[in-house]
């Protein structure tokens, strides 16, 4: 497995694997590797010769008071396992490169896909993401991208950007990982306390309870968004960034719930950690 930081470097190994006719899968993240990125990885083998997983913690998708300085870093853990699934480069560029002096290029996709769920609530936090994948991609030169659905809005606006582009990269979107207690993978599972871990399974319980309401004829999302926010504040030290009903193509909030309809719930726990969830509801699974 090869390391490369210089973004010709990784520009030029690209083009060599297209020339010799491979196909590039690629993975971003931001490391702290678990089984959620892994499995990411496993699907990008499967699915393209060549495996290139991106390890950059974005500043320009954090905001001033959140968690960039405190976000997990284990370089060394991450190769090994990166490793241990076939990957076949990890790139892992310097914030000064990806962003250098004079750099003033944003990308900013609709508010239409932005600007509810976590946009309301992490202002610019798209517009980061947005600009360092399209500049990703045009580094790294994938045919095929794999993203996990557990930042369901995230995929979505990547979706569109990518579309309205013409970036010309297949976007793949895979199923969320859970633990054993269906608590949704996340490398900010690490901030838990051991007395936090209860409170985090308030949102996967919540979406159970939601399809457990559903199944039994409950389809006004206004009931089920009250019950919800009743039982996810029961748990100790919750404090709720959103509940909502939304179409999954829009993303714009529903009525009446149906085969389309994905709840979408973030959750602060004790001030000091968000955790986001999501789900089908009726007639599906996710």
């Amino acid at each position: 497995m090869k390391i490369i930081q210089d973004l010709q470097e990784m520009t030029a190994w690209s083009k060599e694997q297209t020339v010799a006719g491979k196909t590039i899968g690629f993975v971003p993240t931001m490391g702290c590797f678990h089984e959620g990125h892994l499995a990411l990885m496993r699907q990008a083998g499967e699915l393209a010769g060549q495996v290139v997983v991106s390890l950059f913690v974005n500043p320009t998708q954090f905001g001033p008071q959140e968690d960039l300085a405190a976000y997990p870093r284990d370089f060394a853990r991450d190769q090994e396992l990166a490793a241990s699934v076939g990957v076949d480069v990890i790139f892992a560029p310097e914030p000064e490169d990806m962003y250098p002096a004079g750099c003033n290029t944003t990308v900013t996709v609709g508010k239409e896909l932005t600007g509810q769920l976590c946009g309301a609530s992490r202002p610019g936090h798209f517009a980061g993401v947005a600009t360092v994948v399209s500049k990703l991609f045009n580094i790294v030169r994938p045919d095929l991208a794999v993203f996990g659905e557990k930042d369901f809005q995230q995929l979505a606006v990547i979706r569109r950007m990518t579309e309205d582009l013409n970036l010309g990269v297949e976007i793949i979107g895979h199923p969320i990982i859970r633990e054993q207690d269906g608590l949704a993978m996340s490398s900010r599972n690490a901030y838990l306390q051991e007395a936090e871990r209860e409170t985090a399974l308030s949102l996967s319980r919540a979406l159970a309870m939601a399809r457990t309401m559903a199944a039994d004829g409950e389809l006004h999302a206004e009931s089920l968004t009250a019950t919800l926010q009743k039982f996810i504040l029961s748990f100790s030290g919750t404090e709720l960034d959103y509940i909502s009903f939304v179409d999954q193509a829009s993303l714009q909030p529903v009525v009446e719930i149906d085969k389309d309809t994905v709840l979408a719930l973030a959750v602060k726990i004790n001030g000091r950690v968000r955790l986001i969830d999501n789900g089908f509801v009726a007639g599906g699974e996710k």
